[in-house]
């Protein structure tokens, strides 16, 4: 933040020295398109340097966050105060809203007011008027034409992950990320804190897990070439720090979820403590991208001790109802071979199915004991789509990842379900198929209009199979994304694709119609100096290539 920040001020001052002050004028057709906007006959209301920003002191932060977006877009800074019955923007808690997201936004001569249930809503009303505002100068007046506007979301769980193991992002990054979800009205950023290449999160009781974990010494060139570069990587986070990230993003109305992956994707702890694996190691933290064969030793009582004493302090940081346990890309050639996981097998009368080994039902035993541990901290398990087919019980959610059949047949099983399918929401694929001109990156094509596209509840589901349809996340993997750039590039402008996805009724999507109003928030991308793909531009795309 403080960097945009900084670009912002430098910003302003060059534009204040070379335009000159006009009134601009909002509009309302922003990126997640409201539910219902109705304009008004009347006198709009006119933003200047007088107008008072008025909010209960419930609502300070609220109020804080407004003043400070109108000054980013106009340079039109409103003080806050009690206000008075003209020129005041205020905000006000209202109980008869029936959804704890949704808002409506007043404007007349009068004045603006944005109401919501929660401070949440309220939240969304500011992040309206936020992206309706002119921001392409500095004014000395913007008129607000008179309207009623009344929204809510379509879902619940509205989600960007972020991968900081392949490649470390640091606090001030992962802060503009929660930035950018704010700005696109998301709730829930999934970390991904631990992986093969990197142990991110300190954990006290076990301090080798970034004493070691946390760094690898060297990295693969390109797509698993024979090639390293032989350099020291790493990086992690203090508890001190991930508590400041959760406290940032809770006054953005972000919920944080943190993901331990088990029991694979586990090389960088086997690493650091390996009598926790079936062979004893040694171990190395991964250089190369993709699944390792060395996971946890499910058949050893010590593993679970060590995996519950983590996720205490896991718990202790995060306060989020959810904890996310990956459960994916496990291979089981090491249990096969394993005397003490083939003792588990025979202990716990696991037998393979037509469908299913006995190895792969032992990761159903696993994961059962871990929900069963976070159930009795209040916690609900999530994990990625192969959790579902080793026998978890519904308490778990499922994060359907391998396309979106896995989830619908979850979701008929009674699981709660998050859609992340690979088809529509990695980021980190191409978006183009035309990849002369473009990074280096994992592969796979998803352009922005795949996105938009996406519907996460199966036509014709029953009720019962939609309500178990909790939302909507895309996932940013970082293994070809090594700087803030390139992950800027990767997601944006996609999250404005992505937001209509989790924010709108499906009758109210129109591709067409999105991409007139994504030339606003655009702007708003090139005044914070982000970096945002030219795709859906090809006059400034090919613009960009001419001189080639």
């Amino acid at each position: 933040m403080k960097t945009i920040r900084l670009f912002l001020s430098v910003w302003m001052l060059g534009t204040s020295l070379t335009s000159v002050f006009s009134q601009g004028v909002a509009d309302y057709q922003v990126v997640p398109l409201p539910d219902q906007v109705c304009l008004q006959k009347g006198k709009p209301f006119v933003l200047d340097k007088s107008t008072v920003i008025s909010a209960d002191a419930s609502l300070s932060r609220e109020a804080r966050f407004l003043q400070d977006y109108v000054e980013e877009d106009t340079g039109i800074r409103p003080q806050l105060g009690a206000g008075s019955k003209q020129n005041t923007m205020t905000l006000r808690l209202d109980k008869s809203i029936p959804s704890a997201e949704g808002y409506r936004v007043t404007v007349n001569q009068r004045g603006v007011t944005i109401s919501g249930a929660t401070a949440a809503g309220i939240f969304y009303g500011v992040q309206l008027l936020r992206k309706a505002l002119p921001c392409d100068t500095v004014y000395e007046s913007v008129s607000l034409p008179a309207v009623e506007i009344a929204d809510s979301p379509r879902f619940g769980y509205r989600g960007m992950h972020l991968d900081v193991c392949r490649h470390f992002f640091g606090i001030d990054f992962v802060k503009e990320y929660i930035d950018l979800l704010a700005l696109h009205n998301m709730n829930i950023l999934h970390f991904h804190l631990t992986d093969d290449q990197g142990w991110r999160m300190e954990i006290r009781k076990y301090p080798k897990l970034t004493e070691v974990g946390a760094w690898r010494s060297g990295t693969v060139m390109g797509c698993n070439s024979d090639v390293d570069d032989h350099l020291p990587y790493g990086g992690y986070f203090t508890q001190e720090q991930l508590r400041e990230i959760v406290g940032y993003a809770a006054e953005r109305h972000v919920t944080v979820i943190p993901e331990i992956e088990m029991p694979g994707h586990m090389l960088a702890a086997l690493a650091a403590y390996p009598e926790y694996g079936c062979t004893g190691g040694p171990y190395e933290v991964g250089h190369k991208w993709g699944i390792y064969s060395d996971i946890l030793c499910a058949g050893k009582e010590e593993t679970f001790t060590f995996l519950e004493g983590i996720l205490d302090e896991v718990m202790a940081v995060f306060p989020s109802k959810y904890i996310h346990i990956g459960g994916d890309e496990a291979p089981k050639s090491k249990w096969e071979k394993c005397e003490r996981c083939q003792k588990r097998i025979r202990e716990e009368g696991i037998k393979a199915t037509d469908s299913q080994s006995a190895e792969n039902l032992l990761q159903g035993y696993f994961t059962r004991r871990i929900n069963a541990y976070l159930r009795q901290h209040g916690r609900t398990l999530i994990g990625w789509d192969e959790i579902a087919e080793c026998g978890i019980d519904t308490t778990a959610t499922v994060m359907s990842w391998r396309g979106t059949e896995p989830g619908i047949q979850a979701a008929k099983a009674g699981h709660d379900v998050i859609m992340v399918p690979t088809t529509h929401c990695y980021f980190d694929y191409h978006q183009t198929e035309n990849t002369y001109f473009e990074p280096k990156l994992i592969g796979g094509y998803v352009p922005m209009e795949k996105v938009y596209g996406l519907e996460p509840v199966e036509k014709g589901a029953s009720e019962e199979a939609a309500r178990h349809i909790l939302g909507v996340q895309a996932n940013l993997w970082t293994e070809y994304i090594p700087v803030r750039q390139l992950a800027e590039y990767q997601v944006l402008p996609r999250m404005a694709a992505l937001a209509e996805v989790q924010w709108l009724k499906p009758e109210k999507k129109d591709y067409q119609q999105f991409h007139q109003r994504l030339d606003k928030l655009a702007q708003l991308y090139s005044k914070y100096g982000l970096t945002y793909a030219l795709h859906s531009w090809p006059e400034k795309y090919n613009k960009e290539r001419s001189v080639f």
